[in-house]
């Protein structure tokens, strides 16, 4: 059964206390990190110790969510044992106003819909940080997902912090719009998954609340040239199964850059597809294929 405890002493509220348990299933215990705004729940694998370090997985969810309730959908935790990683889904921030959502300022595309000034990707950095001064983790091997809201943050996170950040999969998200810094020496591998029927980020593009993105090609294409100056993408020779809505192998795999870049293309998927059973153990495959050097 999953143990929850906090590093400070401090016991969590009971009720977030139950969702997380129902959402990560007795996989791992957990213990907590506070950076300010409220205890991050870890999810520490079984044989976890300090002389091994592990690789980290952070989890973004979309918006008006929360961690516990992206976990749930994604199910990344219930893999930590066997592959061995920490996790952590934190929350964004609450709106002020209005129905009062949970958001991630992931730039001016989205989701900052109240002029807020909170730096998200400075806050999501300094709990990777945090994460990091409390257990043994692998720094070639920290890893984000994100869907939504939390797919353009991972996004972001991948751009500001590079040198951080080894690889990371977004669910209909998209990519930066604006490429101001210089190509990183050493970029993270990017796997974007998008539905092509998306009614709320558009697989090929469009605005939210006036600001353009750019569709899931576009942003896989400008990832491989801006990163890896390669713009030609390979499409693999088969297709897989992602989405138990659609009959059959749905999903189309784009390469770009020798697979450093990523685009699995859901054929008639949705914004929120339902996943196979194996769409967890796909992405975190994916994502420890790829670690910095």
């Amino acid at each position: 059964m999953i143990r929850l405890r906090s590093s400070g002493g401090i016991v969590m509220r009971q009720s977030f206390a139950l969702i997380i348990m129902a959402a990560l299933a007795g996989f791992a215990c957990a213990d907590s990190v506070d950076i300010g705004r409220g205890a991050v729940p870890v999810v520490v694998p079984a044989g976890y110790a300090e002389s091994e370090p592990a690789p980290l997985v952070v989890l973004v969810h979309g918006y008006t969510s929360s961690g516990a309730q992206q976990e749930s959908y994604f199910k990344l935790s219930a893999l930590a044992d066997e592959y061995g990683f920490l996790f952590v889904a934190p929350d964004g921030t609450v709106e002020k106003a209005g129905q009062k959502n949970r958001f991630w300022n992931a730039g001016e595309m989205c989701c900052n819909f109240q002029g807020s000034d909170v730096n998200d990707a400075a806050y999501l950095k300094t709990l990777i940080d945090a994460v990091r001064a409390q257990y043994s983790v692998d720094p070639k091997r920290i890893y984000m997902s994100g869907h939504s809201n939390g797919g353009f943050m991972v996004h972001r996170m991948a751009y500001e912090y590079p040198e951080t950040i080894a690889a990371v999969a977004a669910l209909n998200g998209s990519a930066p719009i604006r490429w101001s810094k210089p190509a990183p020496k050493d970029p993270a591998a990017i796997l974007h998954i998008h539905g092509t029927i998306d009614r709320l980020n558009a697989y090929h593009g469009g605005q939210i609340a006036g600001v353009p993105y750019p569709g899931a090609e576009d942003g896989a294409r400008q990832w491989a040239w801006y990163a890896y100056g390669s713009a030609e993408g390979k499409q693999a020779d088969s297709k897989i199964d992602l989405d138990t809505s659609l009959e059959g192998a749905e999903t189309t795999v784009t390469r770009w850059a020798d697979g450093a870049i990523e685009l699995w293309t859901i054929e008639d998927g949705k914004h929120v597809p339902p996943f196979a059973d194996d769409f967890n153990r796909r992405v975190i495959d994916w994502l420890f294929a790829h670690k910095k050097d």
